[in-house]
């Protein structure tokens, strides 16, 4: 082990070879992931990782635009293959695929706790799905003028809200598939919207660098907050209802981070999570059950999944995902699981470790 320039450096190990078959795929050893954990005492030790994991075949056949937990063993991904994939993360299984898009998949948006999800396209269309039904979508939301870039379901799974880069954002009612609301604000080319969870709010991000909270009532911006200095890429909404997260795109380390909001009456930035090099595309909150403190996790476009501290904005683990391309999608798959949906690989199934502190691995890649 060497000190060099304040950073403890261990040699790489040796390469583990091992094959294995199984009913979907191979238990294969032929990455290695660079790893990064904060210690304590603010020395960063490096470490190079490498790991069996399993390689089912791929869900996909092109680029992953992005991945949603339908439930704890089924993810829901689509990309520029133009089809809708549900598939069992834990066995490795494709359990079915959908297909009536004309163009890439852009946002997926589950039901939870049942077998229903909608998913969003460059084909300007939004179409609503049932895993056990036929592979016919069972609604479709036609509205748009331009790729839709935003899908949120209310928490009664009554209405939906889309938004697209045409400026507008539209409420659809859920069961006759009609436009019940529209609204439309120069400039607001819409990259992501979150539904707040109980309540009649929906949050939106925007390439005019601002996060605006929309009243689903009448459809009407509620509160706009402060304007960020880089196009704002992603939102996510904590299942509390307090709190959310919004991404910022950027280059070389200018933007790049994640901030943390609070969603109360104060609605005043709370911290932020500066450590990527480019764009952060997604972020997650982390099951409170995974560490002492709350936790978040963020993917961005330098192939890096970063562990944050969610109160002092430290950065507890990096994990690096050479080759993947960047990273476009992230969701939550079980307490200790996340699904990363990647430009060049796929979908990775990310594992979080508490045997050595707060570890994070990929344990399989389809």
């Amino acid at each position: 082990m060497l000190l060099l320039g304040g950073r403890l450096k261990r040699a790489p190990p040796q390469k583990i070879l091992c094959g294995f078959c199984a009913m979907m795929g191979k238990l294969q050893s032929k990455l290695r992931h660079s790893t990064y954990k904060y210690r304590p005492d603010a020395i960063r030790e490096e470490r190079i990782q490498t790991t069996a994991f399993h390689e089912y075949s791929p869900a996909h056949v092109d680029t992953v635009s992005v991945v949603a937990a339908l439930n704890s063993d089924l993810c829901v991904s689509g990309g520029k293959d133009k089809t809708v994939v549900a598939y069992n993360w834990k066995t490795g299984n494709v359990v079915k695929r959908f297909k009536g898009h004309e163009r890439e998949i852009t946002k997926i948006a589950c039901i939870h706790t049942t077998n229903q999800f909608f998913s969003a396209s460059r084909d300007r269309m939004v179409m609503m799905w049932d895993l056990h039904g036929s592979s016919q979508p069972r609604q479709q939301f036609s509205g748009h003028a331009m790729v839709v870039t935003g899908v949120a379901v209310s928490p009664d799974s009554s209405q939906l809200c889309t938004g697209s880069r045409d400026n507008t954002l539209l409420l659809w009612d859920v069961g006759t598939g009609q436009c019940v609301e529209r609204a439309s604000v120069s400039r607001n080319l819409v990259t992501h919207l979150c539904w707040v969870p109980r309540e009649p709010y929906v949050l939106q991000t925007s390439e005019d660098k601002t996060i605006r909270l929309w009243d689903s009532r009448g459809l009407q911006v509620a509160h706009i907050f402060p304007t960020k200095q880089h196009i704002q890429t992603y939102c996510v909404v904590s299942e509390d209802g307090h709190k959310c997260i919004s991404c910022s795109n950027g280059f070389g380390g200018e933007g790049c981070e994640a901030t943390l909001w609070d969603l109360r009456q104060t609605r005043n930035r709370i911290c932020e999570y500066k450590g990527h090099f480019q764009t952060v595309a997604s972020c997650v909150f982390l099951p409170r059950t995974l560490a002492l403190m709350p936790v978040i996790a963020t993917s961005s476009h330098d192939c890096k999944v970063k562990i944050w501290n969610q109160d002092t904005g430290a950065c507890l683990f990096t994990l690096s995902l050479d080759g993947s391309g960047p990273l476009t999608s992230l969701a939550v798959g079980d307490t200790t699981s996340l699904l990363c949906a990647s430009f060049s690989r796929g979908i990775h199934l990310l594992r979080v470790d508490r045997s050595q502190g707060l570890e994070l691995r990929e344990v399989a890649a389809f």
